[in-house]
């Protein structure tokens, strides 16, 4: 659609080519801000108190457009007189925007329902805004507020560069739609449902991972024996299994990153910013099938499989598993909770951020493993539930995405609803 070519039943506004019965606002005329409190999360606590306080850093990362508000999902104002909020109560409907963000989902915003009776003051760094009721259904400013269609105007009003913000002014002169009550309605009906799908998807993710979880704890310690497997396990020093690789001046390789979540990856998927010294020369190669572990997070589990060829950074101790040893068993059993002790202990510094496991100090670490048949039974049983998280995960980013298009068309008029 455009200018040139309007079809019938639109018209051109302010934000491009809508339905001929939506209208466009000013931010400024749909409602008013309040008041917000001031106290910083040190005065906050996750124990019920008298008052909730939503916060920034909550709604960046946390909170979706439609915020359910219960006892446990909102940290409480710790009890104290000289601690009472400075804010506006918040009721159903009320929308709470971060004015401050490290990047450019500053502005980002959650819209409260099902307060029933809650005291919710909105914390520092929001602006809690409250809509002329006889304008918007619930949940559709909600979700409008954080479409891609209304946050392009956001971007160019952030002012910042290390740190992000946009001030009440700006927000005061951006534009926004707004369709008939009823189809503002079922709008947010359709986006709902798709939340709700969303939701369903994450817990049967959640319910797989624990499911992982529970048979990594009974056949990596050998409760629970795989059908035909009845030899004895051997209880062996880390360091009769595994040698270090300790080659260097590989600078013609790819820089990988070593991930908790992803394992080792290219540097250039990784989600973080690329820190690494411009001379690697003193960069760790590795290879397919190696393990990389943080020298000084061991005791955390911080290690990953690698299935690529490269270099890491110097602060990796790279291992290599003899040919009796199944890489991925190693891997999972190495995240066990008493394996992550036994590195602890095995570690050597005065505090936790000064703790190293360097290879001499892992080689220590005694281990007790099955024969190498049965490591690898056990590693398809566990490689397979990673398959199958890997899918439910594969589905939900595709439902995610295909509510990010709906929300495209739905809350720009392009696709119009059925009433």
């Amino acid at each position: 659609m455009t200018i040139k070519n309007i079809p019938v039943g639109y018209k051109d506004s302010p934000l491009g080519i809508i339905p001929q019965d939506w209208e466009v606002k000013r931010f400024r005329d749909i409602g008013n801000f309040l008041r917000n409190n001031t106290l910083s999360r040190d005065k906050m606590s996750e124990s019920e108190g008298c008052i909730q306080n939503i916060h920034y850093g909550d709604i960046l990362i946390k909170y979706k457009e439609i915020l359910k508000v219960s006892k446990t999902n909102i940290p409480w104002i710790v009890e104290d007189r000289k601690y009472s909020p400075l804010g506006d109560m918040l009721q159903n409907g009320d929308i709470v925007i971060s004015d401050t963000a490290e990047d450019y989902t500053v502005g980002k915003a959650t819209e409260l329902m099902e307060i029933n009776g809650a005291f919710v003051v909105a914390g520092l760094h929001t602006m809690p805004f409250r809509p002329l009721s006889d304008l918007f259904s619930p949940r559709f400013l909600g979700y409008y507020l954080n479409s891609m269609a209304y946050r392009f105007q956001l971007y160019a009003l952030v002012q910042g560069i290390k740190v992000c913000s946009i001030s009440k002014k700006a927000m005061s002169g951006t534009f926004l739609i707004v369709p008939p009550l009823a189809e503002q309605e079922k709008i947010a009906e359709i986006l709902s449902t798709w939340d709700k799908a969303i939701e369903r998807q994450t817990q049967l993710i959640q319910k797989l991972e624990l499911r992982k979880k529970g048979l990594m704890q009974q056949l990596l310690t050998g409760k629970k024996r795989l059908p035909g497997f009845t030899g004895e396990w051997e209880k062996v020093k880390l360091g009769e299994i595994f040698s270090e690789r300790n080659e260097i001046n590989k600078e013609t390789l790819p820089l990988l990153s070593i991930t908790a979540e992803r394992g080792v990856i290219l540097q250039s998927e990784s989600d973080k910013r690329d820190i690494s010294n411009e001379d690697k020369s003193k960069y760790k190669r590795i290879c397919p099938n190696d393990i990389g572990y943080n020298t000084m997070r061991m005791w955390q589990g911080r290690c990953a499989l690698s299935t690529l060829e490269g270099i890491v950074s110097p602060a990796y101790t790279i291992v290599i598993p003899n040919d009796n040893i199944n890489p991925y068993y190693m891997e999972m059993l190495f995240k066990q909770p008493y394996m992550i002790y036994n590195f602890w202990t095995h570690s050597q510094g005065l505090v936790n951020d000064t703790l190293n496991c360097k290879f001499p100090d892992f080689s220590q670490v005694k281990v007790h493993i099955p024969p190498l048949q049965e490591q690898t039974a056990i590693a398809n049983i566990l490689s397979s539930c990673d398959e199958e998280i890997r899918l439910a995960q594969d589905k939900l980013a595709a439902m995610k995405e295909q509510k990010k298009g709906l929300m495209q068309v739905l809350l720009t008029g392009k696709r119009r609803v059925k009433l």
